[in-house]
């Protein structure tokens, strides 16, 4: 198989999978409220390949034969939801709050050692 066509194979299957529904889930009703889930999705491949070396031999004097290969990954990593009232629609991002703490324990940390080296 040629390197293009064992590329167009990895990316023809790497886009059936990525949907709208990968990137949003399936909405749930609660309490009156719709919620969406909402997913960051990326994708990449790569593949390569090689021919005869008429150069190189095997042992028996035949050509060496080339060979090829290719691959590829997908990743959906949830992000937050869309939550649709009656009212009003908004988007909730996961995690905004350890972003947040993280930067108030790392200003916390570095007060603590600016502090400590100026009693010395």
């Amino acid at each position: 198989m040629e390197v293009q066509a064992i590329l167009q194979q990895i990316s023809e299957n790497l886009m059936n999978k990525a949907s709208v529904n990968t990137v949003f889930g399936e909405p749930v009703i609660v309490e009156g409220k719709k919620v969406i889930p909402v997913a960051k999705v990326g994708c990449g491949f790569g593949g390569g390949g090689g021919g005869m070396n008429e150069r190189e031999s095997t042992q028996d004097g035949r050509p060496q034969a080339g060979g090829g290969g290719g691959g590829g990954g997908f990743r959906a990593v949830p992000v937050g939801v869309v939550e649709i009232t009656p009212n009003t629609t908004r988007f909730i991002r996961f995690g905004s709050n350890r972003r947040l703490i993280g930067a108030v324990a790392l200003g916390i940390l570095m007060g603590m050692v600016i502090r400590g080296r100026l009693r010395r």
